[in-house]
């Protein structure tokens, strides 16, 4: 038999060892049609790719693919890639994270076509509630997650202000927030790096011209830098008494950007419409902090805490003002 007839045959034999958990040496070999011998070579050159094939001996032995160290490739029919497929597109749509996409974008690599319509007709018929995530056409996603792995140029129309222009960019990476998806590119009507947001564009068209890579920033961290400071009208830089660990917790990463500075300080740079806003929502982390930027910033402080302290003076405690005089009882023993 020639080299892609033993191919396929191996590969036959990898997809039953994946359908059932035990296969006798005859059984392998009625359904491949060969001998039991042929069958132990085409095991030994499954171990060879990787495969931890196990056999056993006596009653109830058989062929048993194991759990190995690394994880080999695996033969999906056409009904398993379907429904990974609408499992991959209805999670990375839905907000369980870029992980499902960057394995929908591998898959898609090898899904044959015939499937690409079945994939999409059974996608929209989910539906998901709860999610925090702005929800985004998966075929968005997929065009976009392919011009990034292709490094094709990419247009699509996109609002700013009451208008909307035709953006041509070389698309970077796709970063997904708590909140939503974001494209990284590099705008080449501008001649700069640009954040986008998906649920924004519209017309989205890769184009047959391929770019060379050029050295890009950060991507989870520029993206996460435009939206929670760069975006608004004032931007801030504290220094916070605490772990960077901890302070994550308490602020979502889409309104603040945590860096460690030491065991037990960070910096959290943030933004807001007003510096107020900024101030109060570090305040009430309920950590001792320091004004780093802009200038003004500390003087905002101050301005903030004279206010806070005239209501706390010229405020009653509560109840006070009802509080009627407080009855003396005489000593029993008086």
């Amino acid at each position: 038999m020639d080299e892609r007839g033993t191919t396929e045959r191996v590969l036959t034999l990898l997809g039953l060892l994946q359908r059932r958990q035990v296969w006798t040496g005859p059984e392998l070999a009625e359904r491949l049609g060969v001998t039991a011998r042929t069958v132990r070579r085409d095991v030994e050159r499954l171990r060879a790719l990787g495969y931890p094939v196990h056999a056993g001996m006596g009653v109830g032995g058989g062929y048993r693919l194991g759990r190995g160290q690394e994880l080999p490739p695996l033969l999906l029919d056409d009904e398993e890639a379907i429904a990974t497929a609408v499992a991959l597109l209805a999670g990375a749509a839905s907000g369980t994270g870029d992980a499902a996409l960057r394995a929908l974008t591998k898959l898609d690599q090898v899904l044959p076509s015939r499937l690409r319509h079945e994939v999409r007709a059974l996608s929209d018929t989910v539906e998901f509630f709860g999610s925090g995530r702005t929800p985004v056409d998966p075929d968005v996603l997929m065009t976009l997650a392919r011009a990034c792995r292709d490094e094709v140029e990419t247009g699509f129309d996109y609002p700013s202000g009451d208008t909307t222009s035709r953006r041509r960019v070389e698309p970077h990476r796709l970063v997904a927030s708590d909140r939503r998806w974001y494209l990284l590119a590099y705008d080449l009507d501008r001649d700069d790096w640009r954040t986008f947001r998906v649920d924004r564009m519209t017309e989205v068209a890769p184009r047959t011209w391929r770019f060379r890579p050029r050295p890009a920033p950060d991507a989870a961290q520029y993206v996460q830098e435009g939206v929670a400071s760069r975006v608004y009208a004032r931007q801030a830089r504290f220094l916070v008494h605490a772990p960077a660990s901890v302070v994550r917790g308490q602020v979502p990463p889409s309104a603040a950007l945590v860096r460690p500075l030491g065991d037990d300080r960070c910096e959290l740079v943030t933004g807001a419409a007003d510096l107020d806003f900024l101030i109060m929502r570090v305040l009430l982390l309920g950590h001792p902090f320091e004004a780093l930027d802009p200038p003004d910033l500390a003087s905002h402080c101050h301005a903030l805490a004279q206010r806070l302290l005239s209501v706390a003076v010229t405020t009653p405690p509560s109840g006070a003002a009802t509080q009627g005089p407080t009855a003396v009882r005489p000593d029993p023993e008086g």
